[in-house]
């Protein structure tokens, strides 16, 4: 059941960081912010994601 459970959490969390580049890509925020933010959730998912829900452009 153990596998399962992680699969269907990381599913959602994959979700969720789309989710979220693709609100930053639809942003007005500059071209430059916009790459910033994306890189940042790209590469560091958990952290990026608490970042962006806390700073990320509105």
């Amino acid at each position: 059941m153990g596998i399962e459970v992680t699969g269907i959490l990381g599913l959602i969390w994959l979700f969720i960081v789309i989710w979220a580049i693709v609100r930053t890509a639809q942003s007005p925020a500059g071209p430059v912010v916009k790459l910033l933010w994306i890189l940042i959730l790209l590469f560091l998912p958990v952290a990026g994601l608490i970042a962006w829900l806390l700073l990320g452009p509105k």
